[in-house]
């Protein structure tokens, strides 16, 4: 804030006040942050600061517009101290205007930026006067010339700005891609490794590119639309013989464009219900909280490195690039939220035994509480058939993708029915879930969850009983933001990927003999964030007693994860 008392500046004083807060003015009294171009577009385009005050009236009611005479300012006495320097420029040059409500406002305090936008004001005017010849004295032009060195800097850095914004403005306008839609980029590279006594792999270098339109038609709404492409694979699935440990953003593998999300979100009942039809690569995790933010980023490449560490798995039930389906969320209030979903991995099939409700299917049901605003705890009910007639490999298992019951790519061979007696049954699964979140602080938060599944497999071995299967899987995970540098993250999660403990595969009321053994899941990952679109993750994932045999070598998989946003 200024302070100017030198007598001779009383009148470019006053005539700048003039500029600044008079009813013809654009300019706001408030502080201008110059590195903020919105803030100076308003600060240039700002409409009259009065018009907001509940006893002024309307200024197409009310407007004095030119001044005459000082009297007019019901405000100005004259006794003020600037009285007669207001009455001089008044009567000299004619740049007094008031308020709509027959006010000046003379005591109202203005920034150094604030002063120089109305001292250049005040040149311009004093340029317009010695321009037509009017008489401007000697003392008001020595006056100016001394403000205008002083605040030389300040005209300048204003001007600067304002030719940025006015340069900004318009290069978005020339460039912009839609009035609706937003561009939105992923690109991650990935060099990574596997191993363990009896892992056959060396060290890759691969890379998966998203790009997702997203579009708004009613400010509220948005449409997913997202291309990807790829050649991650199945990560080193083939080469550790398990799905457990594969990469949270794998998938494609030959560089082909897919359309992998095609997803309208949309509120409903005041913004409380929130509906997403999903007629692409639908998944209960798009509407549903899966209470592991930072981690869970939606199969990205800005969270945890590992489909396992994103989420408990129960949410992947039915997820497939074929999946379409419905899922909704309603809020009661900031306590207790509600979602529900139905997605069908034949949805688009017109075949007998497929379709939206005749084929496989997974519905959710999810209750989320929040008792105190730290802490978020949720029980989730999936219900899941699997009708896919796959066809068999040379092993005699499923040969390819098992709709609804397919764990998203995780867990054992066991857990996904793999050498333990189970073809081309239909399988339906009741699975049920509970999980946390609890942020200690800003920073530093802790995350849990456990799942169960009861497999029911129809009409096993040909007769009329059918075969049962105990599927479990659970996780913690520490995760500290900010460490080190805003924005970045470090994080250990710890878990048992979905295995078996127990199945009757022909429902002849004897369990099948399996080793049962808990397969530990150990993922330490420390993404670094270089700039707002550049991050670097280094991580470990350690699989001990793999597809859940004790005899089972360790599996060591390196990964240094470089993710460019855009």
């Amino acid at each position: 804030m200024i302070k100017i008392k030198h007598p001779a500046l009383i009148g470019t004083v006053a005539l700048l006040h003039t500029v600044l807060f008079s009813g013809n003015s654009t300019v706001s009294a408030q502080e201008v942050d110059l590195s903020n171009p919105d803030a100076i577009a308003n600060y240039a385009d700002l409409a009259d600061p009065l018009q907001s005050d509940a006893n002024v009236e309307s200024s197409a009611d009310n407007s004095l517009g030119q001044v005459t005479n000082v009297n007019q300012l019901r405000d100005v006495a004259p006794t003020d101290w600037a009285y007669e320097a207001l009455r001089s420029l008044v009567d000299r040059y004619g740049c007094i205007a008031g308020f709509p409500n027959q006010t000046y406002r003379g005591s109202q305090a203005l920034t150094r930026y604030e002063f120089a936008a109305g001292l250049n004001s005040c040149l311009n005017q004093i340029e317009r006067l010695i321009a037509s010849s009017e008489s401007v004295s000697q003392e008001d032009l020595d006056a100016i010339q001394r403000l205008t060195q002083e605040f030389e800097a300040e005209l300048a850095t204003l001007g600067g700005k304002v030719d940025e914004l006015e340069s900004r403005t318009a290069f978005l306008e020339d460039n912009q891609f839609s009035t609706t839609t937003q561009l939105q980029g992923e690109v991650v590279f990935n060099l990574a490794e596997a191993f363990g006594d009896d892992i056959d792999s060396e060290t890759t270098f691969s890379e998966r590119v998203r790009l997702q339109l997203v579009s708004s038609f009613t400010g509220k709404d948005k449409l997913f639309t997202r291309l990807t492409t790829g050649n991650i694979g199945n990560s080193f699935q083939d080469e550790t013989g398990t799905r457990e440990g594969r990469f949270a953003f794998d998938g494609p593998g030959d560089n082909s464009i897919t359309i992998d999300r095609l997803h309208y979100n949309f509120p409903l009942l005041n913004d409380n219900l929130k509906v997403t039809a999903m007629a692409g690569l639908a998944a209960h995790h798009f509407y549903a909280e899966t209470f592991n933010s930072g981690l869970d980023v939606g199969g990205g490449a800005n969270g945890a490195l590992t489909r396992f560490g994103e989420r408990n798995p129960i949410y992947r039930q039915g997820i497939a690039n074929s999946s379409a389906g419905i899922g909704a969320t309603y809020s009661f209030g900031d306590f207790v939220e509600v979602s529900g979903g139905y997605i069908s991995p034949t949805a688009s099939d017109p075949n007998d035994a497929n379709g939206l409700f005749n084929g496989s299917f997974s519905a959710l049901g999810q209750i989320a509480v929040t008792p105190i605003e730290p802490l978020k705890i949720g029980f989730t009910y999936v219900r899941g058939y699997d009708n896919e007639q796959a066809g068999l490999d040379d092993a005699g298992d499923p040969a390819g993708f098992r709709g609804s019951f397919l764990w998203g790519a995780t867990g054992t061979n066991f857990a996904n029915f793999r050498g333990v007696g189970v073809t081309n049954e239909p399988i339906a699964t009741n699975s049920f879930g509970a999980q946390f979140q609890f942020d200690i602080t800003p920073t530093i938060s802790v995350r849990g969850w456990g799942g169960f599944t009861d497999a029911n497999i129809i009409n096993s071995g040909g007769n009329d009983d059918n075969g049962d299967a105990d599927i479990w899987n659970y996780a913690g995970a520490l995760v500290v933001s900010d460490l080190i540098k805003e924005g970045s993250m470090a994080a250990l999660i710890v878990g048992a990927e979905p295995y078996l403990t127990s199945i009757d595969a022909d429902g002849d009321g004897n369990d099948e003999t399996i080793t049962n053994d808990v397969p530990i899941h150990l993922e330490a990952l420390y993404k670094y964030q270089l700039n707002d679109n550049i991050s670097i993750t280094p991580g470990l994932i350690w699989l001990a007693t793999p597809n859940q045999d004790s005899n089972n070598d360790d599996i060591f998989i390196g990964a240094l994860r470089t993710t460019f946003t855009f």
